[in-house]
């Protein structure tokens, strides 16, 4: 008996000590590779093209006020993210830098040099070049890029006003709510510092929100950088105030773009160029030499009661009261000619966000994992919900639009120490009572 008694306790301490060297023994240290592989999202109905404008716009971590990361907008933290006026490209995050770097040295921005004006309000010109060749094909002269947007389809009328958000925008907002009206908002970036109730309400009202620059320059005047600036502040505080919205679409001032504005805004934004096939000029109302309403709705009468082939793109604007006016005047006889209204940033059926449908579907956050900014996977990180909290709201302390704080494209490492995990202790904790059990069994 004394010898069973013997051998149970030396089985049960081998036992123990092998227990022992279990908990000795770290966590196997996870794979880490550089080259990590490209995946693609489910579904196909957001800005699917492999460059990296996702990654330059990220959310930033919650704040005590705001657990979604966005202060809200109109607060004093939401508006000291940005510039106040024309922006410098010098203090833009170096994430646009870079972006416009890659591009630029892959070739994919052409090698043109920005146009001259002979005074304010001048058309632009380009030297030696020939404005309408396809090597620089300005939007001015009315040289269409392939990709850009200037017809709607067959029927159908694409809904759009400029320059916003106003004062005025309060009086559109309500008629489109009114009619059941979706349009596109193609909005100038410090009207949204200045006016950004009637921003709220244009994202409540579940209208679509696309980028019309910073200040309104003639964007085909500017260095690269300062093109870079203008669409990336802009993009910005729109992805900020309507809960990680990237915008899919903008519409060049004066329409005034070519083949290296363009490319920019495609190649280190992902924006499509959207621009007009009918104007209005309903910006010039009550200016010497402007036009009247009589002019405007003699324009509506033969634009709508045409041919429908192309569909219509009409350039309007959220300007004055009285651009809003002829709006409403035209209306009735776009139902007349039976028109199929549509916001211009639907019309492809793509959506109006580049990560979203629209302003109530869920929000798909995307990352670069690996590679630099060209050619790197973007895959899903996080789904949010269609509605920011506290309506719509804004990255935390401006964080991500500072200078300083330019979005993290690196790739997090893990650090090599070894770890324990509570597996272990659970594979620890069975060793010693097989060997407890065991002992008593020869007992």
């Amino acid at each position: 008996m004394l010898s069973h008694f013997l051998l149970s306790s030396s089985l049960a301490a081998t036992f123990l000590s092998l227990s022992l060297s279990v908990v000795a023994l770290p966590a196997p240290e996870p794979h880490v590779h550089d080259d990590v592989s490209q995946r693609s999202l489910p579904a196909r109905w957001y800005h699917d093209d492999s460059f990296h404008a996702h990654a330059l716009f990220r959310r930033q971590a919650a704040t005590p006020t705001d657990p979604s990361g966005f202060p809200q907008v109109g607060t004093p933290a939401w508006a000291a993210a940005y510039p106040s006026d024309t922006p410098n490209s010098n203090n833009m995050p170096q994430a646009w830098k870079d972006a416009l770097n890659t591009a630029v040295q892959a070739g994919k921005i052409p090698n043109i040099a920005p146009s001259k004006q002979s005074s304010p309000g001048a058309n632009p010109t380009y030297g030696n070049l020939n404005p309408s060749s396809a090597q620089v094909c300005s939007g001015t002269y009315g040289c269409r890029i392939p990709g850009q947007v200037w017809d709607a389809p067959a029927g159908v009328l694409g809904v759009s006003f400029d320059d916003g958000p106003l004062p005025p925008s309060d009086k559109l907002y309500a008629f489109l709510q009114q009619n059941q009206i979706r349009a596109t908002h193609f909005y100038i970036g410090v009207n949204i510092i200045q006016n950004w109730k009637e921003f709220n309400l244009a994202f409540q009202n579940q209208d679509d929100i696309a980028v019309h620059t910073w200040t309104h320059p003639y964007m085909t005047t500017l260095s690269n950088a300062d093109v870079v600036a203008q669409l990336g502040w802009t993009l910005q505080v729109i992805y900020n105030s309507t809960g990680g919205r990237l915008a899919r679409f903008w519409r060049p001032p004066y329409g005034d773009t070519d083949t290296r504005v363009t490319a920019i805004a495609k190649e280190v934004f992902g924006l499509t160029t959207v621009v007009w096939n009918q104007d209005t000029n309903d910006w010039s109302l009550g200016e010497s030499g402007g036009t009247n309403p009589q002019a405007i709705q003699s324009n509506f009468q033969k634009w709508l009661s045409g041919p429908k082939t192309p569909g219509l793109i009409i350039l309007e604007h959220e300007l004055s009261t009285g651009s809003v006016a002829a709006f409403q005047a035209g209306f009735p006889l776009m139902k007349q000619y039976n028109w199929t209204l549509k916001s211009v940033a639907e019309l492809d059926g793509q959506g109006a966000y580049q990560n979203a449908q629209d302003s109530t579907s869920p929000v798909n956050s995307v990352a670069l994992t690996a590679g630099g900014n060209g050619g790197a996977g973007l895959v899903p990180t996080s789904s949010s919900s269609a509605t920011p909290n506290n309506a719509v709201q804004t990255s935390a302390s401006g964080s991500s639009a500072s200078t300083s704080s330019a979005p993290d494209n690196s790739v997090k490492k893990s650090s090599g120490a070894p770890t324990f995990k509570p597996s272990s202790i659970i594979l620890t904790l069975s060793t010693s009572a097989l060997g407890l059990l065991v002992g008593l069994c020869l007992v």
